[in-house]
């Protein structure tokens, strides 16, 4: 059973070419299928029927797994039965039908415009700042994801149409354009990057030992640069902040999807309920007849 959870992994990487972030996700959830199914003495993936997985979600929610782990673990088996299935290792999907517990829609936590100038306006010339205050430009100029913020390569900038090609979820690749400062602070980066090098690769950010930098020492930085400013801060703050910001501006939500790479308009809606909520408070905050005390 093992062997055929790293023949799916093996397929996850060399057809699908999804990131090793998600492929370990696939793993850790398969490994815990395994091990409750081993406890069931179950020998063989074709013996699994949808009463299992059940008393499994079951299980899951008794070790007080969140709704959104569950439902990606079933996800997961579920991709993994579809491709067992292609390879004539089951005749079924016992999780076709099964649907994990819903979890409370929570709105992104978005940073306001004025924290986001205070933080992106900060001056510093050492190198590592420079490479971070890059990064941190970027990412709220763009809207990246962690892993494209990671994964982003010099030939994917294009300096005349000042865009980048963006690689993101399901191998999906999308144009999105950046601003003047953006480009001045990574120009001012790329100009002391070759300090750092130790041989040749085109990742655009690199730590002090010239390797790309990691999913874990990006959300590291920008935690530091937080606490400078008095924030917690997470890189996908800055992709909330610049949907959020965009679509305030802008009202577009088709472009907000695009620019954002969601392949379902539903999950980019989530900003407009954010942005209403902003609308309710300032309204509540602003009309006469919205106080709700009143005096007859």
């Amino acid at each position: 059973m093992q062997q055929e959870i790293a023949q799916f992994l093996d397929y996850l990487f060399a057809q699908k070419h999804y990131s090793e972030h998600t492929r370990s996700a696939y793993s850790r959830d398969l490994d815990d299928c395994l091990k409750f199914l081993e406890s069931r003495k179950i020998t063989a993936w074709q013996n699994v029927d949808a009463k299992i997985l059940q008393i499994w979600l079951a299980h899951g929610r008794e070790r007080n797994l969140a709704a959104k782990s569950l439902q990606r673990m079933l996800s997961s088996v579920r991709s993994f039965y579809q491709f067992l299935m292609k390879e004539h290792k089951a005749k079924v999907n016992p999780a076709i039908n099964l649907r994990a517990p819903k979890s409370e829609r929570r709105l992104p936590d978005a940073l306001q415009v004025e924290e986001t100038g205070f933080l992106l306006n900060y001056q510093d010339d050492d190198p590592l700042a420079v490479r971070d205050l890059a990064m941190l430009e970027l990412t709220y100029a763009s809207g990246l994801r962690l892993s494209e913020i990671t994964n982003l390569q010099l030939p994917e900038i294009d300096w005349n149409e000042q865009t980048l090609r963006i690689t993101g979820k399901g191998n999906k690749t999308r144009l999105i354009p950046f601003g003047k400062t953006a480009r001045t602070r990574l120009e001012a980066w790329l100009t002391i990057r070759p300090n750092f090098l130790r041989g040749e690769h085109s990742i655009v950010f690199v730590g002090k030992t010239g390797k790309p930098l990691t999913p874990r020492a990006v959300e590291q930085r920008f935690a530091r640069w937080g606490e400078l400013c008095g924030m917690k801060l997470h890189p996908h703050q800055f992709r909330h902040s610049f949907a959020t910001h965009l679509l305030q501006s802008s009202g577009d939500l088709r472009a907000v999807q695009e620019l954002l790479g969601h392949s379902d308009i539903s999950t980019t809606q989530v900003y407009t309920h954010l942005d209403f909520q902003n609308l309710l408070k300032t309204y509540e905050a602003a009309h006469p007849r919205a106080k709700k005390t009143l005096i007859p």
